[in-house]
């Protein structure tokens, strides 16, 4: 039966999702005070990458920790007034980095972002923006031994999982990508993986077959749901109440106090993430390419070279700190030398946006517990443009009645009571 849908939340996830309803004959609204496209999924090292299988707490993590607070390049920063808050979060994060829930783990996000390109394939087809997608693999680079050998259970843990890798040595590292730094002694290269060139222009694309095919877009801002007991009637917002027999919990980080609203109590924070652009780079790699060392990704863009990644934990509301994204060009310059040490304002690009994390690296994908009309689909963290497809067809497939295309059990908010 035909339903009349709310998705919360226009980003990557939200639309996918609104995408897969449509094609099951529901009717679509997309609740959003912005733009599609223009809140986290705007900002993105822009991977498609069906191996990111690891999830981010694993063994031995927490002896890093304090050399990357104290080095001013390093990938994580705490903002001290944020601890308290935080750390709850922050237990629950290391007590998921055990052996057998990070076994478990990374089978459930293998079975969720394994099919990404081949799910999202008709998607994009259908909304002209094949030109968006690149099949070109995912490259990750080493400049020790040490370093390599310390993220063996990480490969291996792809390799459980199905994952095809390809060793390079530091020839053959040079030869397939020569703009590296000659540091870079070691490489291993995931050919499975694709990217999209314009994460932003993906989105809107998708967002606009939606609205070509009878999908509605209002800018309202969810605060909660009306319910006639176990069924509900419609989405509060701002702008007034939306009616709808079903809805889709998919505003990122924003995502907590409307999961609170139906009783489920979701430690969902969020990693600030930062990207900076350089437009006209001497240096642009082919593909993807991670850093290992300084937990960055660059990847080729339309708008020019973006590098990606650092973790902020300082909650929604502190203001950006965009001294981490300017550490990003000198970070990419260590691994592409031949860009340069310091760019003009005019020619770089910086952008702060919200990971919206869950302490053990799954998303929460499935029905609320007040009421199975209310489907979540939130929480991706790392993954999300990576996981949107397939999110997008479990949603429909739990909204429609069907059985869904993997076992959601692993993402069930229940998980957390």
């Amino acid at each position: 039966m035909a339903k009349t849908v709310a998705v919360i939340g226009a980003g990557m996830v939200g639309i996918c999702a609104a995408s897969f309803l449509q094609r099951d004959g529901h009717q679509v609204i997309v609740l959003d005070p912005g733009e599609p496209g223009e809140g986290t999924s705007f900002g993105n090292a822009g991977c498609l990458n069906g191996t990111s299988v690891v999830p981010m707490s694993m063994p031995g993590m927490i002896r890093n920790v304090p050399r990357w607070l104290m080095d001013p390049l390093g990938p994580l920063a705490i903002r001290w007034s944020y601890l308290p808050v935080i750390a709850p979060w922050l237990v629950r994060f290391l007590r998921a980095g055990t052996p057998e829930r990070i076994e478990a783990q990374a089978r459930a996000l293998r079975a969720l972002l394994g099919p990404t390109l081949d799910t999202l394939q008709p998607l994009v087809k259908a909304a002209g923006a094949e030109d968006l997608i690149h099949r070109a693999g995912h490259l990750a680079v080493y400049r020790s031994e040490e370093t390599y050998a310390k993220d063996a259970y990480a490969w291996r843990l792809r390799r459980d999982n199905g994952v095809t890798l390809t060793e390079l040595d530091a020839d053959q590292l040079r030869q397939y990508e020569p703009a590296l730094a000659r540091d870079c002694i070691r490489g291993v290269l995931m050919e499975e993986n694709g990217h999209t060139s314009n994460p932003h222009r993906l989105v809107q694309s998708l967002a606009a077959a939606v609205l070509r095919d009878g999908g509605k877009l209002q800018h309202a801002r969810a605060l909660g749901f009306r319910l006639d007991g176990p069924r509900l009637k419609a989405v509060r917002t701002d702008a007034g109440e939306i009616a709808c027999d079903a809805a889709v919990v998919a505003a990122g980080a924003w995502s907590k106090p409307l999961a609170a609203d139906l009783g489920d109590r979701v430690p969902l924070e969020t990693e600030r993430g930062y990207h900076v652009v350089i437009k006209d780079p001497e240096a642009m790699p082919r593909l993807p390419i991670t850093d290992t060392d300084g937990k960055f990704v660059t990847t080729p863009m339309e708008t020019g070279l973006r590098i990606a990644g650092t973790v902020e934990l300082a909650g929604l509301e502190a203001a950006p700190n965009w001294r981490r994204a300017r550490m990003l060009v000198e970070q990419g310059r260590r691994l592409l030398p031949g860009l340069k040490a310091s760019y003009p304002e005019e020619r770089l690009s910086l952008w702060m946006g919200h990971r919206p994390s869950l302490p053990d690296s799954l998303p929460c994908i499935g029905p609320a517990r007040a009421t199975p009309d209310v489907v979540y689909a939130f929480g991706h963290g790392h993954v999300g443009m990576a996981g949107s497809p397939m999110t997008g067809r479990l949603v429909a497939d739990l909204v429609t009645g069907r059985k869904p295309a993997i076992d959601v059990t692993p993402f069930r908010a229940a998980r957390f009571a």
